[in-house]
């Protein structure tokens, strides 16, 4: 009987140590509204936390969501649309935290008469894909402010890098990119930028998900990767040129980036001058919150959406803010 007893706190205690050295994973886009979780890793802010962390890369944020619903992550800085797209199909999914507020701007080639976004009418514009929450708030926002209606613009859902370089060859007249490919487009081909959504209809792009399974078995973890991604989001914001040098490498693979007016540029310069046009945050506020709502109700019109009962999908159901709330942000 003694040694059984004493058989089970070590055996508890083995599998507190096991649970302890379990990898987090955490899943990413390669674009700079993701740069908190990149910063995060490369600063060892995630190991200053108590975390091991598995940063693993994502094509899109649909291949990034089922991951997580999968159970193949812990959790994911991605756009809102994605969550609450599966979410309305019955996914388990939570909202615990914010990441980067919408920097989506428009660029059009100086040999195009396009000024405005009423003047795509007609031309070939460059986007994310359909269902995307870029594409989401471009047809569902940018298009319907500007009159323009489905079929005005011919738009070719592809890769923010592959946008850039159907600038570069012409193949298209415009193109809707964030960051850093907004700055790369603009200092390696002739474009003027037109628009800016975050000027005009801020909404929060990205956000951090996770299931609502791993939040109850792993809370403890969940939080530390928040508090971790925190701490990268004031290095962004304070220490722009230090978090540009962890990063650059993500996004530029030269240590150089050839301009046409600035000659050679440092890859740490470009990406410091993207950093510098964002806003990223942690949390999530009353605006955030009905921005998320409108964006739903706009998926929902679009027909991206569908409940059982053709009501509005009520995105308070799957945003949990335990966390900023316990952090008092």
């Amino acid at each position: 009987m003694k040694a059984r007893n004493w058989l089970v706190p070590a055996l508890l205690l083995i599998s507190a140590f096991a649970q302890a050295q379990e990898k987090f994973k955490v899943g990413y886009i390669r674009v700079m509204d993701d740069a908190q979780a990149m910063v995060a890793h490369e600063a060892g802010l995630y190991k200053k936390h108590g975390l091991d962390v598995e940063l693993i890369e994502f094509s899109s944020g649909t291949d990034l969501i089922k991951a997580i619903v999968g159970g193949q992550l812990d959790t994911g800085v991605l756009g809102f649309t994605n969550a609450v797209a599966w979410a309305s199909k019955g996914a388990d999914l939570k909202v615990v935290g914010g990441a980067q507020q919408g920097y989506h701007s428009i660029v059009a080639r100086e040999a195009t008469d396009i000024k405005e976004v009423a003047d795509l009418k007609g031309h070939s514009l460059a986007s994310q894909k359909e269902g995307s929450t870029a594409d989401t708030v471009l047809r569902g926002v940018t298009f319907r402010d500007a009159n323009l209606q489905p079929g005005d613009v011919n738009v070719l859902g592809v890769s923010p890098a592959v946008a850039v370089q159907s600038l570069v060859s012409g193949r298209v007249d415009a193109a809707f990119l964030f960051e850093p490919y907004d700055r790369i487009a603009q200092l390696v081909a002739p474009v003027r930028q037109i628009y800016e959504i975050g000027a005009v209809w801020p909404f929060p792009c990205m956000v951090v998900i996770t299931s609502g399974d791993t939040l109850a078995k792993r809370k403890d973890a969940v939080w530390k990767s928040l508090d971790a991604q925190r701490e990268a989001i004031e290095m962004l914001e304070k220490q722009p040129a230090e978090a540009a040098k962890l990063i650059a490498n993500y996004f530029i693979a030269e240590p150089t980036l050839k301009t046409l007016q600035r000659g050679e540029l440092p890859r740490e310069v470009v990406i410091e001058e993207a950093i510098a046009t964002q806003t990223f945050s942690a949390k999530l506020d009353g605006d955030d919150l009905a921005r998320i709502q409108e964006l739903a109700d706009i998926l929902q019109l679009q027909g991206s959406l569908k409940t059982r009962d053709g009501k509005p999908f009520d995105t308070s159901a799957i945003v949990d803010l335990s966390w900023q709330q316990a952090r008092e942000l």
